[in-house]
């Protein structure tokens, strides 16, 4: 099967809940050993390490946003696995570092704590540079990888109240066409995928109004769309951004 990864190796940043669980976990099913990455809570990731089988995925606590702590979980996966082949950069910072209530109640950008700015714009794009800086040599010198970023929908990005995380994910897609072309004929491709809509993750407040709950996209939407751009089966598409609520296997870049 053109989309089995058995013997690839993935890093999924951010991969204790939400998003980067279910797309951790998904690489998994195909066969790939996978390292998870949080920030901060430890047991988030081991339990997802607990449901892929414990030993074909491998948990880590680092903060992307630090070039030294990017480099280890570099360096561990190799050691514990023999090379990284798969970069998903999922890690991020949402509004609700802003303000629990930004779905209801913009905070206007000069309301916005510089200190929080920098974090996010610290997480959501250096770190996918620093992650992907630290992978690519050896990808080069395998002439093989697959970098995939998550971005978020155009709407959010230019949304009223939704600075930085909008605009943050404006720069991240920028960048990975900056890097697909950078990457030509190496062998390695860098594309984007996003959820399409909002989703059951922890950017999104419990104390959302139920109308909007109801309409929360399952994060399982990224799995099967991420596995394809992971496989050797989307070995001719770089540079390009997938709608996961919109994928059709059929017709893969249709979304």
């Amino acid at each position: 099967m053109s989309e089995d990864l058995q013997g690839k190796v993935a890093i999924v940043t951010g991969g204790g809940r939400g998003l980067g669980r279910s797309m951790a976990l998904a690489l998994a099913r195909a066969g790939a050993k996978v390292t998870i990455t949080a920030a901060r809570a430890k047991e988030q990731i081991d339990a997802v390490a607990k449901e892929a089988g414990g030993s074909n995925m491998l948990a880590l606590l680092a903060d992307v946003s630090r070039e030294d702590e990017c480099a280890r979980v570099v360096a561990e996966t190799v050691k514990r696995f023999g090379a990284v082949d798969i970069l998903v950069n999922n890690a991020g910072r949402g509004m609700r570092f802003v303000s629990e209530t930004f779905m209801t109640q913009p905070t206007r950008f000069w309301e916005t704590d510089p200190a929080i700015r920098r974090m996010v714009i610290d997480t959501n794009i250096n770190g996918p540079f620093l992650m992907a800086r630290a992978v690519v040599p050896g990808m080069l010198q395998r002439r093989w990888g697959r970098i995939i970023n998550i971005s978020a929908n155009h709407d959010t990005m230019r949304r009223r109240g939704f600075s930085p995380y909008g605009p943050s994910k404006a720069a991240l897609e920028a960048e990975s066409i900056v890097w697909a072309q950078d990457l030509e004929g190496t062998g390695i491709t860098v594309n984007e995928i996003l959820p399409g809509g909002a989703t059951r993750t922890g950017m999104v407040p419990d104390t959302v109004p139920e109308a909007i709950q109801k309409k929360l996209l399952d994060p399982a939407i990224m799995g099967a769309p991420l596995v394809w751009l992971a496989s050797a089966a989307s070995a001719s598409v770089s540079g390009k951004r997938i709608n996961a609520a919109r994928w059709d296997p059929a017709q893969p870049l249709a979304a």
